[in-house]
């Protein structure tokens, strides 16, 4: 990547160290600046990478020199952001749990280094478009019986599946990304059920494919949990059958030792 070198003195402030949220903050406008396309996702993955090798200010300004700023024609890193504009990002739970039901997360929040994720008959979205990473690589550990999880990302970031699918399945894009990219890892394990990932822009809603594969996933849980409701009163019929056997059984016996 060729970036315009910036000259600093012995003393000068951008030999001082860069803290995780000077980090992260050039992270963000990076991330802004693909969504408008400013830059192309293969330049957006080595420029995340950099930004998370960097130690100070001076590594960090040639990340955002060819960039607009407010302080425009200086275009250096602004490390402050515009509250007003851009808000920081929400600090939530790290668990999610759908039991019987849905549950989503989405805008601005910031991903802890683990999310868990547990979904029993529902079904979980995670959409990480505007979401800021809190380091290079997260993971989103799933427990998963007889639900789904889909999973939105933009475009630059890595996903990788070493879930454990039982009955079940991962869909993952297959588009070529910068092993140096930020990395959303998927671990834990999935029982009749799967997990969804698709790569969109900010605003970009989803295809009309895209919703029937939904669609067709949702009436598929329907069936499963039919057939898991059918299976549990087919066992409870035949042990209440061997019960009365058994009791028919004790009958008799007892009939026989009274003649």
């Amino acid at each position: 990547m060729n970036l315009p070198e910036q000259p600093s003195e012995p003393d000068s402030p951008a030999r001082m160290r860069a803290s995780d949220a000077d980090r992260d903050q050039v992270a963000d406008r990076l991330r802004e600046a693909l969504a408008e396309g400013r830059i192309t996702p293969e330049e957006h993955a080595e420029r995340i990478d950099a930004v998370y090798r960097a130690k100070t200010y001076a590594d960090l300004d040639p990340l955002l020199a060819d960039l607009p700023s407010e302080q425009a024609p200086r275009p250096k890193v602004r490390l402050q952001k515009d509250e007003a504009a851009l808000p920081p990002p929400v600090r939530q739970s790290a668990g999610l749990v759908a039991v019987f039901s849905g549950a989503t997360r989405k805008g601005r929040w910031l991903v802890e280094p683990t999310t868990n994720v547990s979904c029993v008959f529902g079904g979980v979205d995670l959409d990480f478009r505007q979401a800021v990473l809190s380091q290079g690589e997260v993971t989103v550990n799933v427990s998963c019986l007889f639900g789904g999880i889909d999973i939105t990302v933009p475009p630059g970031v890595r996903v990788t599946n070493s879930a454990a699918m039982v009955f079940g399945g991962a869909d993952l894009p297959d588009d070529v990304i910068d092993p140096d990219a930020p990395l959303i890892r998927l671990t834990g394990m999935v029982i009749f059920g799967g997990i969804n990932v698709r790569r969109r822009e900010i605003g970009e809603k989803r295809s009309r494919h895209d919703r029937q594969l939904e669609r067709h996933r949702r009436h598929m849980e329907r069936i499963e949990e039919h057939h898991e409701r059918m299976l549990e009163r087919h066992t409870d019929m035949h042990r209440r059958r061997d019960e009365r056997r058994e009791r028919l059984r004790e009958l008799r016996a007892e009939r026989r030792r009274h003649r």
